[in-house]
Parts: C-alpha cells; sequence; structure tokens
C-alpha cells in the first residue's frame, strides 16, 4: 500500500511540475511583475521595520519607500537621458567610422582569403535607419505595463495585504514556528544577495565607464549603464558586456596593443568585482553550484526571458532555503549547493 502511494505520489509530481512551469510561462505578464516585487519588497523591508520602531506609521513607512524607489528610477531615467544626449551629440560620426572600418576589414578579410569582398558603404546606415517602430513602441508599452504592476505588487507585499510566511505556512511548510525561522532565513539571504549584487553592478558599471574615458572610446557614460544593468544577468551578463564593448572599441581603436589592453582592462574590472569580490562579500553559504547557474539560467531564461535571467539566481536561492526543510528533498539543496 505504501508502494502504492508512494508511486502515485511520483507520477503526481511528473504530472504537476510541466504544468507549473507551463502556467509561469503562459502567465508570465503576471508572475515577473509578481516575484520581482517580491525581492523589491523584501530588500526595503528592513528599512520598513527600522522605521516601524521609531514609531513611524506603515502607511508613512510605504509612502518613504515609494518615493525613494521614485528618486532611484528619476535618476535612472537622467543617467539614460544624459547618455542619449552623448549619443546624439555626436551627428552619426560613430556611424561614419564603423562604415569605413567595416569595408577596410571586409578588404582586409578577402586579401587574405583571396576572396573578393564587396560591401556597400551605405549598407550600416540603411541598417541602423530600418528600425521597426511599431515594435518599439511594443516593447516600451509592455515594459511600462510591467514597470506599474510592479510598483503596484510592491505597494500589496509591503503593506502585508501579501503576507509570504503566511503563504510559506499555509502552502509548504504548515508549521508556524519553521515558516517563521525559513521566512527569516530567505529574507536575510534574498536581501544580502540584492545588496551585494546593486553594490557589485554599481562599481562595475563605474570603472567601466572610467576605462572608457581613458582610453578614448565614445560613449562612457552608455557603456557604464550597460555594465551596471547586463551584470544582474550572472555570469552570461560578463561576457556579454566584454565582447559587446570589444566590438564596438574596435571601430575606434586601431588593433593595436591600444585595442588590447583596453579588453584586458573591461575584463580585468569583470573578473575582480564578478569573481572575486562578489563571492567573498556573499559568503560560502550563499554559494551555488556553477552547473546549477548555469541550468537555471537556461531555464528561467527560457520561461520568462531576459526577467528570468535576472530573477534566475535569487529564485534558486528560495528553492534551495525551501528544500534544505524537508529531509526528504535536502539531497536535492545540497547539490544545488554543490555541498557535500
Amino acid at each position: 500500500m505504501l508502494e502504492q502511494r508512494r508511486t502515485t505520489n511520483t507520477l503526481l509530481l511528473i504530472i504537476v511540475i510541466p504544468l507549473v512551469f507551463y502556467l509561469l510561462k503562459t502567465l508570465k505578464f503576471i508572475f515577473i511583475p509578481l516575484v520581482f516585487s517580491m525581492f523589491v519588497a523584501l530588500f526595503f523591508l528592513p528599512l520598513m521595520r527600522w522605521l516601524g520602531k521609531r514609531n513611524v506609521s506603515k502607511y508613512m513607512s510605504i509612502v518613504i519607500v515609494v518615493l525613494l524607489i521614485i528618486t532611484g528610477l528619476f535618476i535612472g531615467i537622467e543617467l539614460v537621458q544624459l547618455s542619449s544626449k552623448q549619443i546624439m551629440a555626436s551627428k552619426g560620426d560613430f556611424i561614419v567610422k564603423a562604415q569605413e572600418k567595416i569595408v577596410l576589414l571586409s578588404a582586409h578579410i578577402g586579401e587574405t582569403l583571396g576572396i573578393p569582398i564587396h560591401l556597400d558603404k551605405n549598407l550600416l546606415s540603411q541598417f541602423v535607419n530600418k528600425g521597426n517602430i511599431g515594435t518599439t513602441l511594443g516593447f516600451l508599452n509592455k515594459t511600462l505595463t510591467m514597470i506599474l504592476m510592479t510598483a503596484f505588487f510592491v505597494v500589496l507585499w509591503l503593506a502585508e495585504s501579501i503576507n509570504v510566511q503566511q503563504v510559506i505556512n499555509r502552502t509548504i511548510l504548515k508549521q508556524k514556528h519553521t515558516s517563521v525561522k525559513t521566512f527569516m532565513k530567505i529574507e536575510k539571504d534574498l536581501v544580502k544577495f540584492i545588496k551585494v549584487k546593486v553594490f557589485v553592478s554599481l562599481l562595475t558599471g563605474i570603472f567601466t565607464g572610467l576605462a572608457c574615458v581613458f582610453f578614448d572610446v565614445s560613449f562612457p557614460i552608455f557603456w557604464g549603464l550597460f555594465a551596471f544593468a547586463i551584470n544582474f544577468v550572472q555570469m552570461v551578463g560578463s561576457f556579454v558586456s566584454v565582447i559587446s564593448l570589444t566590438i564596438f572599441a574596435l571601430v575606434e581603436l586601431d588593433p593595436t596593443s591600444t585595442l588590447f589592453f583596453f579588453f584586458l582592462t573591461i575584463t580585468g574590472v569583470q573578473v575582480v568585482f564578478g569573481a572575486i569580490l562578489e563571492p567573498i562579500f556573499m559568503g560560502k553559504s550563499f554559494s551555488i553550484n556553477i552547473i546549477t547557474v548555469l541550468v537555471m539560467l537556461m531555464l528561467w531564461g527560457y520561461i520568462w526571458g531576459i526577467p528570468g535571467l535576472i530573477m534566475a539566481i535569487p529564485i534558486t536561492v528560495f528553492m534551495k532555503i525551501i528544500l534544505e526543510k524537508f529531509p526528504g528533498t535536502k539531497l536535492i539543496a545540497d547539490l544545488l549547493s554543490g555541498s557535500s
């Protein structure tokens, strides 16, 4: 009888897991802002408690947090506008340089391979000017909708209209004392992860921008913002940042020692902050197996796209902490963390 029940539970699990992932993918327009807002709310929860101890009302605390978020968004928008002005001020100079460099590189490759390669000098400008305005407006509309839904859910989380601890208690652990300890562990680890990630990404963006200034590469503010944003995608972000900036610099810098040292500099920035300082700040208790990181990036990237890539590691941490609370799944948690 016990063996039959175990077999039935296994079969149900095999059916339910794909169904859950299907629903997560289908209803991503709800789940993405819901999950992302939970991480944002957890980040500000310690501040909410600190304000509460100083007799600040909950609603006033929520207003303060919302104002902080709006201030952060305003600073980000100002930086983007400053970067846009810098790009617009170039008046197409970069496009002209890129066209000339592509033609020269193509001719050099053709001579080396013995194959004549002919490119239209206006090819790049034509490609740039064929932007799909409808697609851009659609993307901006979806992004704005996601931001508004995220802001709405953040207020609900902070007002405790949605209580994570109670949800965990009623749906997973069903033990009040254990659920409280688990929630405190989740909050502590995720807040630590978010703080470290923001700090490391900020340093990465600043030093990437400074490297562009030092080597006289155009649009340092843009590349600093790009390095800051893309760094939130674990592992993949660093690779994309270095490759993209190197290709861009290839247009402006001659393929000599200058380009080589620029490549070494931006690679060194990623290594120092991403591969050395970040693990030190995170601590050994927060370690996750590299294979697990790659699998989770692929899984959540497939389900939710770019937002999934950003939230893959926090979601994995959440899952690992929950799995550690059950004897039957503790082995899976150990595999996720890479511990024996």
